[in-house]
């Protein structure tokens, strides 16, 4: 049986695209959810390992719908391989754990993966420090205005409670 897992990073994407194509491709089962990929505790990917029996094959759209790092990517296909079944990827048709060769194929490609994520990180990063430096404050907004806020301070240390 070919097993299906379609996921979304956030409530505002839709699943129907990752759902038709694994239809498409003779998915008998879809497990799909809305979470972010960095969340290792997915509870529909755990459902869809658990649905898998020996000589099943779970299935994605892209490699990155199912890890987006290589330590949660070898774990995942560890649990999948555990339960006798294999992995494949549509967009990436060489990713096949029934072979070595594929085996081989996957670890690269997800350590490219997570180098990718990294880079995402350090550019977000990089560009909070450029906006911090230019003076943009993050956060919520104070619901005090200063003026407000040395009145309390100053009453405060006149002995006032906070109350």
């Amino acid at each position: 049986m070919i097993i299906g897992y379609a996921r979304v990073s956030t409530h505002g994407q839709s699943l129907e695209s990752q759902q038709s194509a694994l239809q498409a491709a003779g998915v008998e089962k879809v497990f799909a959810e809305k979470i972010s990929g960095t969340v290792t505790d997915r509870k529909a990917l755990a459902r869809a390992i658990a649905a898998l029996q020996a000589s099943d094959v779970l299935l994605v759209t892209r490699l990155d719908r199912l890890a987006r790092s290589t330590r949660d990517l070898l774990n995942t296909l560890a649990a999948v391989t555990e339960r006798g079944a294999g992995f494949r990827s549509l967009a990436d048709p060489m990713l096949d754990t029934t072979s070595a060769h594929g085996r081989l194929i996957l670890a690269v490609l997800g350590a490219l993966a997570e180098f990718e994520r990294s880079m995402i990180l350090a550019r977000t990063a990089d560009g909070r420090k450029r906006a911090m430096d230019r003076g943009v404050q993050f956060g919520r907004k104070p619901k005090l205005s200063a003026f407000q806020m040395q009145e309390a301070m100053a009453r405060r240390a006149n002995g006032e409670s906070l109350k």
